[in-house]
């Protein structure tokens, strides 16, 4: 089954209302329902009052941007401050009318002077990615249109990036057609916002072991690219199951002057950078201490351009998702968080047993809840 699947049995909605009385939540029945809480906005460090999963946001101007699924469909905020971003208006900007199943992830960026949002629709091994796109953030959008994708396999939490002056799209899938005990990153070439060319690239499969304590399926998801000062390529991502407390987030680092499509190119972290499993993280890097499962990050950049990448030394804003410490471990339970993270240099990468290079130095990144 895939990561996300819905257990959508009266016990697991029973469990899910009992989590969010506990929260003063609202919970729906349906997929893609949204949670918020009911009383007035409190932040607990960097927990906003917006339940749920998956944040993406950008700033474009003096606004932040996100993007989000709720009753089935896809809902826009816009604040001047980023923990404004939770008790923002919400503008439904599409809905699931033709019928496609769950709707997950919405990616947001702005692009060629229209935001467009990509996301994940569909049901069981049908799942494929989707764009729609508008000149305003929250109204006007497009009907959905498939992202044409190589071999037209299960594809999720899909990211469109410019590196180089080439544009790409990163992704979560499946090996092949039927449902496999891993899923993995890849990458291709675009051409337009909706199309690429050429073959699907593998850049990261989850085989160490640190990736590997949650299983059926073991998983590689939510990539999020980003560029460090140095200028290489960075693809951050979930590891473990998004329904174990284990989840975290990793690195895959492209060498200086190394081709994408080439997976002996990319180095992982050696471990979770942001994680709350002390086991599992990265030598140096230490667990987090109010919030557990950290996971499905988003970096708050200019447009969402990864050229924009934040200069070394400083920190900055990113969100993400995760359930609070001494909370039962849920779905239901995940809130958005704000946080921040730091280039972290001559850090060393390391692999054994494979082609090319076996360690490769440069940035990585350090997580703060």
């Amino acid at each position: 089954m895939p990561h996300r699947s819905r257990f959508a049995g009266l016990a697991a909605l029973a469990l899910a209302s009992a989590v969010a009385a506990g929260y003063g939540l609202t919970v729906a029945g349906s997929a893609g329902a949204e949670t918020r809480a009911a009383a007035p906005p409190v932040q607990t460090f960097g927990r906003t009052t917006l339940g749920g999963a998956d944040p993406s946001v950008i700033k474009v101007g003096d606004r932040y941007v996100s993007a989000k699924t709720a009753d089935g469909g896809i809902v826009v905020r816009s604040a001047t401050t980023l923990e404004g971003i939770a008790t923002a208006p919400r503008k439904k900007v599409w809905s699931d009318t033709g019928k496609l199943g769950d709707v997950w992830a919405p990616e947001i960026v702005h692009h060629e002077g229209r935001y467009r949002i990509y996301f994940t629709a569909g049901r069981s091994s049908a799942h494929r990615m989707y764009h729609i796109s508008s000149t305003q953030p929250d109204t006007g959008y497009s009907a959905h249109t498939k992202v044409q994708l190589p071999g037209d396999q299960w594809a999720i939490d899909g990211a469109p990036f410019t590196f180089q002056g080439q544009r790409w799209f990163v992704w979560s899938g499946w090996s092949g057609a039927a449902g496999a005990n891993e899923q993995n990153l890849y990458i291709a070439r675009m051409t337009s916002p909706t199309t690429t060319t050429g073959g699907r690239f593998v850049i990261s499969q989850p085989r160490e072991s640190w990736e590997r304590t949650v299983g059926n399926p073991f998983i590689n998801e939510a990539p999020q690219p980003i560029v460090d000062p140095n200028g290489q390529l960075h693809v951050v991502y979930s590891a473990n199951g998004s329904w174990s407390s284990r989840y975290c987030l990793a690195d895959l680092r492209l060498r200086a002057g190394g081709n994408p499509t080439n997976v002996w190119d990319w180095y992982k972290s050696n471990g979770c950078l942001f994680g709350s499993h002390a086991p599992n993280m990265r030598t140096g890097w230490h667990p987090t201490t109010q919030v557990d499962g950290p996971g499905q990050n988003t970096f708050v950049l200019d447009h969402g351009d990864v050229t924009a990448s934040p200069p070394s030394g400083n920190r900055f804003p990113i969100m993400y998702h995760g359930v609070a410490k001494g909370t039962p471990y849920s779905w239901s339970a995940r809130y958005w968080y704000t946080g921040t993270a730091v280039w972290w240099g001559k850090t060393t990468y390391r692999r054994a047993n494979v082609p090319g290079a076996t360690t490769d130095t440069g940035y990585s990144l350090k997580f703060f809840e």
